[in-house]
């Protein structure tokens, strides 16, 4: 074995596990990502089917949006079927360092 050899060693298995720490650190933060995500949608449609029902004023695709703001997340997509009083809404959550957002769906109102 030649002399220094294990220091090279031990050098690129240093940098093999601060790899696979920040693809771990990367998978964490998707996971919360899309929990958030989930999370906001579904508030976002409760809050929506509220105002379906006239518990809440407002329009029900801007009270979604509100709702999805305050629980950091963009309203993507919003669709309320006024005949079963129930609303469908879609969101998304920006992850840091990844390119694509965590999306959520939800949907509130009496079963189908």
């Amino acid at each position: 074995m030649e002399r220094g050899s294990g220091t090279v060693l031990v050098l690129g298995i240093g940098v093999l596990l601060l790899i696979l720490f920040g693809a771990v650190l990367l998978l964490l933060q998707s996971a919360v990502a899309a929990n958030r995500a989930a999370t906001a949608a579904d508030l976002a449609a409760l809050a929506a089917a509220d105002t379906v029902r006239g518990l809440r004023e407002g329009e029900p695709c801007a009270v979604a949006g509100e709702a999805a703001g305050r629980n950091g997340a963009a309203l993507t997509g919003c669709a309320v079927n006024a005949g079963d009083l129930s609303v469908q809404v879609s969101t998304e959550v920006a992850v840091r360092l990844m390119p694509w957002p965590a999306t959520g769906q939800a949907r509130a109102g009496p079963p189908p």
